[in-house]
């Protein structure tokens, strides 16, 4: 059964606890928290304190997404604000060995997220490092974006990388998933899956998690 992070960059951040409290009470298992620069991404969202905020409004696990230029300068203040893992975009790290390395001595979890146009193959030099790897399967920067096909070879590919090397990995996929596709994304080998407006924008958004969560 995969796990359900709910994004909450399509939450509504002006009842933002009402939202927090209703995925507590949903099957959620993680938040999902997507920050963004509008240098890496062309989009701004929120930053350590919004995550600070949403932290102290939930005892589930926080998955922050890091779509930040530079994020190696930012770990610790996000790992403070409570992050229980922290993914970093392969695309903006120079030295992403020291970048995992810090993630993990700051006693987070470490993950990699990946964009739509860089090959998978790219990652393999990081999977004995890694504790997640976040696949974006639409362009990042903005949600409510089509579901890119050519993701479910990635997410078979990447399957099969981290069973060659016997990693313990988990693969995330973010953007574009619903009750359309979720079962296909699974299938593919997926573990996590974000969901923004398939949830936040449903009549009534803890049956949809529900319904997300039975596939």
């Amino acid at each position: 059964m995969a796990l359900i992070a709910p994004s909450l960059l399509s939450a509504d951040f002006l009842h933002l606890e009402k939202d927090c409290r209703m995925l507590n009470e949903s099957r959620a298992d993680w938040f999902h928290l997507d920050v963004m620069d509008g240098h890496f991404v062309p989009n701004i969202s929120f930053g350590p304190m919004i995550v600070d905020f949403i932290r102290k409004a939930t005892p589930k696990y926080c998955d922050v997404h890091l779509m930040i230029e530079k994020p190696e300068k930012y770990l610790d203040v996000f790992r403070k604000s409570g992050a229980d893992n922290i993914s970093v975009h392969i695309e903006a790290c120079p030295d992403l060995h020291g970048t995992l390395r810090r993630i993990r001595d700051l006693g987070s979890h470490a993950g990699i997220a990946i964009n739509p146009g860089t090959p998978v193959q790219d990652l393999a030099p990081y999977l004995q490092e890694a504790d997640l790897i976040c696949m974006m399967s639409v362009h990042p920067g903005f949600g409510g974006q089509a579901f890119i096909e050519t993701t479910y070879e990635k997410i078979r590919t990447l399957k099969n990388m981290i069973q060659a090397v016997g990693a313990n990995i988990k693969i995330e996929v973010d953007g574009g998933v619903g009750l359309q596709n979720a079962a296909s994304i699974i299938e593919a080998g997926a573990d996590v899956l974000v969901a923004g407006n398939s949830v936040f924008r449903a009549t009534d958004p803890k049956a949809a998690i529900a319904a997300l969560k039975e596939i």
